[in-house]
C-alpha cells in the first residue's frame, strides 16, 4: 500500500488530493491498483492534524507497512515519527448525515457576522455550550427542515453534521437548552435589524428608500390561554377556527426585512400603520422614504398626516375600485399612456394627490377567468338544487353555503327564493345571471387605482414600485411554507414571539443567499441550491487500531459534477476535510462523544469554525 497524491489547479492555486492505494496481484502475474481510502485534500495548515504515520497491518503478508501521511517533499513536524497501528481489513463507514446544506447555512450565518453579533449579546455564564451555537442550531434547522424543538432534539440533530460544524456534542440540542435559548433573544430584536441593514448595505449595496408594508397572520394549535396575544380575528390562512397572531412587516423591494411586529390576533390592519411609521423613524432616523401599501391599510387620517409638510412622508397605495366609478368623469377622456407591454395608465390630480388608473391585460384575463370559473360552479350547484327541490330550510342553508364559496361572483346572479311557508317548486325557486352587471364588471377587469403624494413622479416608475408589493407576499409565503412559521405550538407569549424571530432569522439567511445568487447565478433559488447541496454527506471512516482504540476520519463526500459546477458558479468552496481523531473507552479523563467513546483529538482546531482571512474574503460578495 502507498499514498497517492494528485495535483489539480483551481482558482489559480495548486491543490493536492490524497488516496490510500494498494497493489493487488492478478492471475497471470499482472498487478492492479485499487483505491482503499480517499482522503481528499490535505493542506499545509492541516499538517499538525495529520502528523502521524500509519502502520497498516497486511493480513496476507502478516506484517506492518508504514505509510506516511505526507509525501517526502513536504517538511514534517518534529514529532512525525509517531505512528498508529491500524487494521484496514476492519474499515467501516459510519454515521452518514447531512453536511452540504448545513455547512452552507453556517457559512451564511458567519457571512452576516451573526456569530459575533450574538456572542456579544448572549453571555455564556456557566453554560458548557455558548448560547450563540444553540441559536445558530435553531435557525439552521428552521431554514433546512423546519419543525418543533422537540423534533430537532430527538431526530434532526443526530441526522445532521451540526456536531462537526459547531464543534459540540449532543448537549447543544438538549430540549430544555433549546427552550431556554428562546427566552434570551427577544430583547435584541431591534438592534439585530439595525445591524443587518448595515450588513446588507455593505454586502449588496442594498437600497432602503422604498419600503413595502403589509400584514399577515399565523395560527396556533390549541387555545393558548397563557398568551394574551393569541386571539381570533381575520385569518389569512383560512383558519378562523384557530386563535392567531398578526405580524406586520416592512421589507425592501429586494426582500430585506427592516422591522416586524407581532400583534394581537384581532388587530385591524388600519390600526397598525401609525405606530410603524414612528418605529421606523426611531430605528433608522428620518429620511426620504416611500411607503408602498395595499388598499385597506392606511386610513384617510393617516394619509393626511403623511402629507403634512412638516412630516412629508411619501406613500403609494392601492385604492378601492369604487373610487374608479366615482371619479369616472375625471379620467374618462384622458389618454392612455403605455408603461409596459400590456400595461397602460391614466393620470389625474385631485386635492394634492396624484391618481394613477392602471389597466393590465394579464390582470384582466386573470380576473375574468376567476369570475367565470366561480360563476360556473355556482350555477351547477343551483341547478342541482332546482332539480332535487329540497325543503325550504335545507334550500336556504345550501344557498348560503354556495354564496360563501362563490364570493363576489354570487352578486352577478339574481335568485328568487320561496316565501315563508311557500312550497319549493321550480316556479318559486328561480335564478338568472344579471348580464348588465356582469358586462359592467368585465369592462372594469384589469383596472386598478393607485394614489400617491409623489405628484412629480414618472407614471411608469410609480407603477413599477407598486407591483413590487408582490415581494412582501413572497416573504410571507417563504415564512409559512418553506420556513414553517405556522402553526405555533408554544404556550407562553415570549416563546411564541421568539419562535417568530427564529423564523425571521432563517429568512435573513435565505434572502442573503437569494441576493448572492442574483449576482452569480440568476435563475437559481435558495431552496434549489440547498437541496442540491444536501447530496453532500458527512461520513465517518472507522479504522480499528491494534491496541483496541479506533482511528476515526470524518469525511464529507465529494460533490457530483453538477453540484461541483454549481459551487464554482456561485463562488463558494467546500472546507477542507476535518482532522482525524482517536476514540477509546480507556483514555482517562477524556471527553465522551455520542457513541460513548472517549476521544483524543489529533488536531485541536476544526476547519469549520473561524475561517482564515482569505476564506472570509472569498465568502463576501
Amino acid at each position: 500500500m502507498f499514498l497517492r497524491s494528485t495535483n489539480r489547479r483551481k482558482d489559480g492555486k495548486d491543490h493536492r488530493y490524497f488516496s490510500v492505494v494498494e497493489n493487488r496481484r492478478l492471475p497471470g502475474g499482472k498487478t492492479a491498483q485499487r483505491t482503499v481510502l480517499y482522503l481528499g485534500e490535505i493542506n499545509d495548515q492541516q499538517q499538525a492534524a495529520w502528523r502521524k504515520t500509519l502502520n497498516v497491518f497486511d493480513e496476507a503478508e502478516q506484517r506492518f507497512t508504514t505509510m506516511s501521511l505526507f509525501p517526502d517533499d513536504r517538511e514534517l513536524p518534529g514529532d512525525a515519527i509517531d505512528s498508529v497501528q491500524v487494521r484496514l481489513s476492519g474499515l467501516e463507514l459510519k454515521r452518514p448525515r447531512m453536511f452540504g446544506n448545513c455547512w452552507l447555512a453556517c457559512e451564511l450565518w458567519q457571512q452576516l457576522g451573526l456569530d459575533e453579533f450574538w456572542q456579544q449579546r448572549l453571555p455564556e455564564g456557566r453554560e458548557t455550550v455558548s448560547w450563540e451555537k444553540v441559536l445558530q442550531l435553531l435557525v439552521v434547522n428552521r431554514l433546512l427542515d423546519p419543525g418543533s424543538e422537540f423534533r430537532l432534539h430527538r431526530q434532526w440533530y443526530i441526522n445532521s453534521a451540526m456536531d462537526e460544524l459547531l464543534e459540540t456534542g449532543f448537549e447543544v440540542a438538549e430540549k430544555d437548552r433549546l427552550y431556554r435559548c428562546l427566552d434570551r433573544v427577544l430583547d435584541h430584536k431591534q438592534e439585530l435589524f439595525v445591524y443587518l441593514k448595515q450588513k446588507w448595505a455593505d454586502l449588496f449595496g442594498a437600497d432602503f428608500e422604498v419600503l413595502l408594508y403589509d400584514l399577515t397572520s399565523t395560527y396556533f394549535e390549541g387555545e393558548m390561554e397563557q398568551n394574551p396575544k393569541a386571539r381570533r380575528g381575520y385569518s389569512r390562512d383560512g383558519r378562523p377556527d384557530c386563535v392567531q397572531l398578526v405580524i406586520a412587516l416592512v421589507v425592501t423591494p429586494d426582500g430585506f426585512p427592516l422591522a416586524y411586529e407581532v400583534m394581537n390576533g384581532n388587530t385591524a390592519d388600519r390600526a397598525t400603520l401609525r405606530d410603524f411609521l414612528t418605529k421606523i423613524e426611531e430605528m433608522y432616523g428620518k429620511a426620504r422614504r416611500v411607503w408602498v401599501m395595499d388598499r385597506g391599510i392606511p386610513s384617510e387620517a393617516i394619509l393626511k398626516e403623511m402629507r403634512d409638510p412638516e412630516r412629508q412622508t411619501f406613500y403609494l397605495v392601492g385604492t378601492p375600485k369604487g373610487r374608479i366609478n366615482r371619479d369616472e368623469k375625471k379620467w374618462l377622456d384622458l389618454p392612455w399612456q403605455k408603461v409596459r407591454d400590456s400595461v397602460e395608465v391614466k393620470l389625474y390630480e385631485d386635492e394634492g394627490e396624484l391618481y394613477v388608473l392602471a389597466k393590465s391585460g394579464g390582470r384582466q384575463a386573470k380576473e375574468n377567468a376567476i369570475r367565470r370559473k366561480r360563476l360556473a360552479r355556482l350555477l351547477r350547484k343551483l341547478r342541482a338544487m332546482r332539480k332535487s327541490l329540497p325543503k325550504r330550510d335545507q334550500l336556504l342553508m345550501r344557498v348560503g353555503a354556495a354564496k360563501k364559496e362563490a364570493g363576489r361572483a354570487f352578486g352577478f346572479v339574481k335568485i328568487q327564493l320561496p316565501e315563508k311557508e311557500e312550497e319549493v317548486t321550480r316556479a318559486s325557486f328561480t335564478f338568472r345571471i344579471d348580464k348588465a352587471k356582469l358586462k359592467s364588471a368585465e369592462q372594469r377587469d384589469g383596472h386598478y387605482l393607485l394614489r400617491s403624494n409623489l405628484t412629480g413622479e414618472d407614471p411608469a416608475a410609480l407603477w413599477a414600485r407598486y407591483v413590487q408589493l408582490t415581494q412582501i407576499e413572497s416573504v410571507f409565503r417563504s415564512l409559512k411554507s418553506e420556513l414553517g412559521i405556522r402553526p405555533i405550538y408554544h404556550q407562553l407569549e415570549h416563546r411564541a414571539d421568539a419562535h417568530v424571530l427564529i423564523a425571521f432569522l432563517a429568512y435573513c439567511l435565505q434572502v442573503t443567499l437569494k441576493n448572492r445568487l442574483m449576482i452569480h447565478a440568476s435563475g437559481l433559488t435558495p431552496v434549489a441550491v440547498l437541496d442540491k447541496l444536501s447530496t453532500i454527506q458527512m461520513i465517518e471512516v472507522w479504522i480499528p487500531m491494534l491496541d483496541g482504540r479506533r482511528l476515526v476520519l470524518p469525511r464529507h463526500t465529494q460533490p457530483e459534477p453538477d453540484v461541483q459546477a454549481l459551487l464554482e458558479q456561485i463562488r463558494i468552496t467546500l472546507p477542507p476535510q476535518p482532522p482525524p481523531r482517536i476514540q477509546s473507552s480507556q483514555l482517562p479523563g477524556a471527553a465522551t462523544n455520542q457513541a460513548g467513546l472517549a476521544e483524543e483529538q489529533l488536531c485541536p482546531r476544526s476547519p469549520y469554525r473561524g475561517p482564515d482571512a482569505k476564506s472570509r474574503e472569498e465568502a463576501t460578495v
